[in-house]
């Protein structure tokens, strides 16, 4: 993952790479304009659209995430959350479930779980899997929310409709994502786990079926 992090930016990549360069800016800006507090929050999701470079996932899907995160964080240091309370569910929506990919391609990597590409129904157990842990990670957030409401800021929208709509709207874009799991995974490297090279003892159960039967 570090080696994808360092590889110089081809094509569409570089798209990616510039708007990241613009969020890092932005940590400046926000400094400035609107104070430390918000630096920080700025600069975490700087350090956040790091992770589908690190993945080295296709373009479009680092470009996706690396706008949503942006705009996210953003919309909390321009109070978009306050003035058009809508906004929270579409960026549940496109966040968690972009969220949920980098996840499962993290799950991917680290060997914890198959490829669903390799398993006989991918899309299915794509979805399933990218579901689950992206409401997972949409709980996790809503414990986040209650932690900075309690303790750094009493303003933050936290209440009982708010994290349910927050959890359905995350679980859609989870589910959204799982079920775009092909086009998601297309050329995603394989690195040194892939099943070519793969030894018997780190293949999941079906690659290991297709090697031992031809």
């Amino acid at each position: 993952m570090i080696r994808a992090l360092l590889r110089a930016p081809q094509g569409a990549e570089i798209a990616a790479d510039v708007i990241r360069l613009l969020s890092v800016a932005g940590v400046i800006v926000a400094a400035i304009g609107w104070g430390p507090k918000d630096a920080v929050s700025i600069g975490g999701a700087a350090l956040a659209t790091l992770i589908p470079r690190m993945l080295g996932v296709r373009p479009a899907v680092d470009i996706a995430a690396t706008v949503v995160i942006t705009v996210a964080a953003w919309s909390a240091v321009l109070d978009i959350y306050h003035t058009m309370k809508w906004w929270d569910l579409p960026m549940h929506f496109s966040l968690n479930g972009l969220l949920a990919v980098c996840a499962l391609l993290v799950l991917i990597r680290l060997n914890l779980i198959a490829n669903p590409l390799e398993m006989p129904r991918p899309v299915a157990t794509g979805a399933v899997i990218a579901t689950a842990v992206g409401m997972a990670l949409g709980v996790m957030w809503e414990f986040c929310e209650w932690f900075v409401k309690v303790y750094i800021d009493p303003e933050t929208l936290v209440g009982y409709e708010d994290t349910l709509g927050d959890l359905a709207a995350g679980g859609l874009g989870s589910l959204a994502a799982g079920l775009a799991i092909k086009f998601i995974l297309r050329g995603f490297p394989a690195d040194s786990d892939s099943t070519a090279s793969a030894s018997p003892a780190r293949m999941t159960p079906v690659t290991r079926s297709r090697a031992r039967h031809g």
